[in-house]
């Protein structure tokens, strides 16, 4: 949710001033990458729009695969060279450098040290968020206010006050203080002490190594990865591998792997194997474009893009396939543009039928090629005539099964009940995770949609307690309740023959946000015979498919 300030003057104005020149930032990366790019074109001279780029050089991406190492006294972590290659391990901690080699698995255990004293570690946090997009806009909004901000992932997504900056108790607590007196209920000190750290100990060939930070490289430049409390997940990952702390006092293990490999574990994984050949083209498009304009996101940790749906699912070289395989060959170096400018390509699931605007689920401008398309390609629906915004309209659309891209698939249009006695605990938790002083509800007394945006997506559901009356607003409620699996939905409450409330049904369609293109939609146009870019001009209109060069912006 959008935070709302009454201020008259910047905050920075109510803060003691001081000398921020020379400030290292680690979202210095995305620029490095910037520049890659625009040096590599420089020197290659590609142009065209069409076709594989054969001399497209690859570029380097940084992906955390495992975020959060640590978090678990009893988290573990195998590293295996494959089939006659051998692991080369680099212990970079300090003046302690040290290179070790084995052909044998490297086991990684947790180890809690107890500290001499309590460390304290605080932040002040200025929001909780679902999305990246949404504590993106949020922190674009503090920074227009003169406050320095940082956008981390402990485990929601957060904008914090800038750490190097706001970097003693009383510049904190001066700007927590300032931004109470104007009426902000959201944001919060989290101060933790801790009288324990999680310490790595590394099994190399029987012996123990303890380092924070570690490069993992083969000769085969491949490295089997095996996860999981059991070990029980075991993925190939190409590429070098760096193990180094983040912003939560755990640590990442980060793939640096080639750009155009990288799709290799991503396609597979979003469109599925069985994809018709110009629906995984479209969505190789997509992945790459996606990765490029979003390697801003992890620049707190340190590197730039995550292994799930909070960026895109990646999975290493495991579960790739010849055909996707080629998808990515034939459309190497091609990226979705909108005025030479890479596209926020974003893309869901199942849309249930029409597509979104950005703010329909995010705060933030909109971008005038993410825009409501009707799923379909006949003329079923029309949006100028029959608004979606309108209760009735819209009510009626959903009752609509058949005509549609999406009609085959199950998570179309869906129907699902829940009880008071399950809505009330998972909007408490949302409510207690957002710091909102309404999370001590606890009763329910009513729900009801009081705004909806012009493709049916929900901006405001008002839920009235023993306490007040709230609003939940976008892509919050899918956070807020476990039913519904988009924001396309309206509720009907449900008494099951006695005179109280027993809860709500929620029917609607669709999975996920509903922005850009429909991965099942857009098999269903592939198989009507549309190739790659009529399907990404049908979800992103006004978009043109280029090949990078030093014209296209990042």
């Amino acid at each position: 949710m959008r935070q709302k300030h009454h201020a008259t003057k910047p905050m920075s104005k109510l803060l003691p001033s001081r000398d921020v020149k020379n400030r290292r930032t680690r979202g210095n990366n995305f620029w490095r990458f910037s520049l890659t790019v625009l040096m590599t074109f420089s020197l290659l001279g590609l142009t065209g729009a069409s076709g594989t780029q054969d001399k497209v050089k690859d570029l380097d991406l940084r992906v955390g695969i495992v975020q959060r190492f640590g978090a678990e006294p009893t988290d573990k972590l195998q590293l295996e060279p494959t089939k006659d290659d051998r692991l080369q391990l680099k212990f970079l901690d300090g003046n302690q450098n040290r290179t070790v080699m084995t052909t044998k698995p490297v086991q990684l255990e947790v180890v809690m040290q107890q500290l001499p004293s309590p460390a304290i570690a605080e932040v002040v946090v200025l929001g909780t968020y679902r999305t990246y997009e949404t504590a993106e806009d949020s922190a674009n909004q503090w920074r227009k206010q003169g406050i320095e901000v940082e956008i981390a992932q402990p485990e929601r997504w957060q904008v914090w006050a800038k750490r190097d900056v706001y970097n003693t108790p009383l510049l904190r607590r001066l700007l927590f203080q300032a931004i109470k007196s104007q009426g902000n209920q959201l944001a919060y000190l989290d101060t933790q002490v801790a009288a324990k750290v999680p310490q790595v100990n590394w099994v190399v060939n029987g012996e123990s190594y303890r380092f924070k930070n570690v490069e993992i490289s083969t000769a085969k430049n491949l490295i089997r990865v095996k996860s999981g409390k059991k070990l029980d997940t075991t993925r190939v990952y190409a590429g070098k591998i760096q193990f180094q702390p983040n912003a939560y006092g755990t640590y990442t293990l980060v793939n640096q792997v080639p750009l155009e490999i990288y799709l290799r574990g991503v396609v597979p994984h979003e469109i599925g194997t069985d994809a018709p050949k110009a629906a995984m083209e479209a969505q190789a498009i997509l992945a790459r474009t996606y990765a490029l304009r979003n390697l801003r996101r992890f620049a707190v940790d340190n590197y730039e893009l995550c292994a799930s749906t909070h960026c895109q699912v990646y999975y290493g070289l495991t579960g790739a396939t010849n055909k996707t395989d080629q998808a990515i060959a034939t459309t190497k170096g091609m990226v979705l543009t909108y005025k030479n400018q890479l596209v926020d390509a974003l893309y869901s699931s199942t849309t249930g039928g029409v597509t979104a605007y950005f703010s329909d689920v995010w705060n933030g401008e909109d971008r005038p090629y993410l825009r409501p398309v009707v799923d379909t390609p006949t003329n079923l629906w029309d949006l100028s005539k029959q608004n979606l915004a309108d209760e009735q309209n819209f009510q009626k659309f959903i009752s609509l099964k058949q005509g549609f891209n999406e009609s085959k698939w199950d998570v179309f249009r869906w129907y699902k009940e829940s009880s008071l006695d399950r809505i009330i605990p998972d909007l408490q938790k949302f409510l207690q995770a957002k710091n909102s002083p309404y999370a001590s509800f606890k009763t329910i007394d009513a729900m009801s949609i009081t705004k909806r945006s012009r493709s049916g997506r929900i901006l405001e559901l008002a839920v009235k307690t023993d306490i007040g009356t709230f609003t939940l607003h976008k892509d919050e409620v899918r956070s807020a309740f476990a039913a519904p699996r988009s924001t396309l939905f309206y509720i009907v409450p449900l008494n099951k023959g006695e005179p109280e409330l027993w809860g709500y049904a929620f029917v609607g369609g669709g999975l996920g946000h509903g922005v850009g293109l429909s991965q099942t939609g857009a098999q269903n146009l592939a198989k009507l015979g549309w190739n790659n870019e009529k399907i990404l001009q049908f979800y992103y209109p006004g978009t043109e498919l280029k090949a990078l060069s030093p014209e296209i912006k990042f």
